[in-house]
C-alpha cells in the first residue's frame, strides 16, 4: 500500500493543558493526488486542525494527543528547524485573509520569489519568468506591473489570487487551502479552483480544503469530513453525504444551501435615501522614470438611488469598482466629480455632522484588518455607543450583549481579542459593530463571504428584520 501524504490520527488540540478542547479525536488521511475537505461552521475547529499539520497554532493552543505523519514521517514532535524546511516547500498553505498573509511592505515580486529563493535553486531571471507565467495563469491582467506593486494596490479578490499564485509556484506535495475563494467572485472562484485541481493532477499534490461552501466541496473533492465542536461527526464521499446526510447537524447545513427562486422579487417604490449622480473616482497612476503615469479612472459616472428600507446589490468581478463605490459613499474615498445626496441633502463628508456620520455605517470585507487588535470584542462593538446621548455603561453593556446574540455570538466572546477568534467570528463582530446603532444606511462589502451558510442565512434575516423596524 502507498504511504499517505498526510495522516492524522486521534488529534486533540486544547487551550493550555486543561482548558477547552478545540479539536477532539480527529482522524483523516490524504493520498497523493487526493482531495479532502473539512467542512463545518465557523469555530468548529477546521482551521486549527489544518494549522496543527504545519505547527502554526496560536501560542495558547497545544496539541495534547494524537499523531501527524507527513510522507510516512511523524512530525508531531519535530522542532522549528525541520518544520521550516517543510513549510512553503513541501507543505503550502493558502490563508483565509490575504491582506494579513501578504507583507504590506514588500513588492509582490519579492514575496513570490522568497520561497523559490529559500528552498530551490533557480536564478533571479528564472524566478521572474516563473512568477510571470503563474500570474498569467491566474488571470492577472498586467503581470509585470503586479510584480512591482504592493498588496494594498489590489482588491481583496486580486490579493487572494496573488496569494494562491505564490503558494502554487512552489508545487508542494501537500496544499492546505483555508477558504481559498472567500474573497473571490463566482467566476474567478471557479477558475482558481479549476487551476488548483489541475495542479493536483499534474503533480500528484494532495489537497486539504477547508470550506463552508458545500456546493464547492461536492464539485472539487473526493472525501469529506463534517466537523462540529472540534469533532468529526460525518465522513464519506461528498456527493453521497450531501444527498443523504445522516447526522442532524449535517442535515441542517444542507438545508441552509441557497436554492434558486422561481419568482421575481417585487419592490414597492419608497422614499429616496441615498442618491448618487455622475460619480467618478480617479486614482493617480504609478510614476515611471522621468514621466508621470496617466491617472486611472475607476468609476465612470455612476448613478444610483437607494430607497428607505431597500436593498440594492452591486455585483461584478473582482476589481470592477464595487468596493470603491461603497467607500466613496461613506467618505473613505474622495470622488473626483459627481454628487451624493443623503435624505435629500447634499452629503459632504468634510463638513458632515457627527449624527449623520453615525447614521451611515460600513462593514469591511477583511474583518482582521478593520478590527483594532488591542481592543476586546465588547469594546469594539460598544465604541459607537459612547457618544450617544444618555448612554451609560450599563446600557451600553446590555446593547452590546443584545447585538452579539443577534449575530450568533454569546457574552463569552466580549472579553476576547480579535486574534482569538476564527475568521467567521471576526466577521460577525464587524457586522455587530456596524449594526449596534441601527443605522439608516449600511454599506456591506462582502459581509457574509467568510461565514458558513447557516450563519449567512441568520445574518441576512437579521438585516432584513432591522429594515422592517
Amino acid at each position: 500500500m502507498t504511504v499517505p501524504v498526510v495522516q492524522v490520527k486521534d488529534l486533540q488540540v486544547r487551550v493550555g493543558a486543561g482548558g477547552p478542547t478545540v479539536v477532539d479525536g480527529l482522524s483523516f488521511s490524504i493520498s497523493r493526488g487526493g482531495t479532502l475537505a473539512l467542512v463545518g461552521e465557523s469555530g468548529s475547529g477546521k482551521t486549527m486542525a489544518a494549522r496543527s499539520v504545519l505547527k502554526l497554532l496560536p501560542p495558547a493552543l497545544k496539541v495534547t494527543q494524537g499523531s501527524i505523519a507527513f510522507e510516512g514521517q511523524d512530525i508531531s514532535c519535530e522542532d522549528d528547524t525541520v518544520m521550516r524546511k517543510l513549510r512553503g516547500d513541501r507543505i503550502g498553505m493558502i490563508f483565509q485573509e490575504p491582506m494579513v498573509s501578504l507583507n504590506p511592505s514588500m513588492r509582490i515580486g519579492e514575496q513570490m520569489a522568497e520561497g523559490l529563493r529559500l528552498h530551490q535553486q533557480y536564478s533571479a531571471a528564472e524566478i521572474r519568468d516563473m512568477s510571470l507565467a503563474m500570474l498569467e495563469r491566474i488571470q492577472i491582467k498586467d503581470p509585470k506591473g503586479c510584480l512591482a506593486a504592493y498588496a494594498h494596490e489590489f482588491s481583496g479578490g486580486m490579493r487572494q489570487r496573488i496569494m494562491i499564485a505564490s503558494v502554487m509556484l512552489m508545487r508542494p506535495a501537500l496544499l492546505i487551502a483555508d477558504e481559498p475563494t472567500t474573497a473571490l467572485d463566482t467566476l474567478v472562484s471557479r477558475d482558481v479552483l479549476d487551476l488548483m485541481m489541475e495542479l493536483t493532477e499534474e503533480q500528484d499534490t494532495a489537497v486539504l480544503l477547508i470550506s463552508h461552501d458545500l456546493g464547492m466541496v461536492a464539485r472539487y473533492t473526493k472525501d469529506l469530513v463534517v466537523m462540529k465542536d472540534g469533532q468529526a461527526i460525518e465522513h464519506g464521499n461528498p456527493v453521497q453525504v450531501l444527498k443523504s446526510p445522516e447526522h442532524p447537524y449535517t442535515k441542517r447545513l444542507v438545508d441552509a444551501l441557497p436554492r434558486r427562486s422561481h419568482g421575481g422579487v417585487r419592490h414597492t417604490p419608497t422614499e429616496p435615501l441615498m442618491q448618487v449622480e455622475g460619480l467618478r473616482v480617479t486614482y493617480p497612476g504609478r510614476p515611471k522614470l522621468l514621466r508621470a503615469a496617466p491617472p486611472k479612472e475607476v468609476l465612470h459616472g455612476v448613478d444610483l438611488t437607494v430607497g428607505v428600507g431597500e436593498t440594492l446589490a452591486l455585483v461584478g468581478g473582482s476589481g470592477s469598482g464595487k468596493t470603491t463605490l461603497g467607500r466613496a459613499l461613506v467618505g473613505l474615498t474622495s470622488p473626483s466629480s459627481g454628487t451624493i445626496r443623503f435624505r435629500g441633502e447634499p452629503l459632504d463628508w468634510r463638513t458632515a455632522p457627527a449624527e449623520r456620520r453615525r447614521d451611515i455605517q460600513f462593514v469591511f470585507q477583511d474583518p482582521y484588518s478593520s478590527l483594532n487588535p488591542r481592543q476586546s470584542v465588547g469594546a469594539i462593538v460598544g465604541e459607537p455607543l459612547r457618544r450617544e446621548a444618555g448612554s451609560t455603561r450599563a446600557s451600553r453593556h446590555d446593547r452590546v450583549s443584545e447585538v452579539l446574540d443577534l449575530v450568533g455570538l454569546s457574552d463569552a466572546f466580549a472579553p476576547r481579542l480579535p486574534h482569538q477568534l476564527s475568521g467567521g467570528q471576526r466577521q460577525r463582530v464587524a457586522i455587530a459593530r456596524a449594526l449596534v446603532r441601527e443605522p439608516g444606511f449600511l454599506v456591506a462589502d462582502e459581509p457574509v463571504s467568510a461565514l458558513d451558510l447557516t450563519v449567512q442565512a441568520q445574518l441576512l434575516k437579521l438585516i432584513r428584520a432591522l429594515q422592517h423596524r
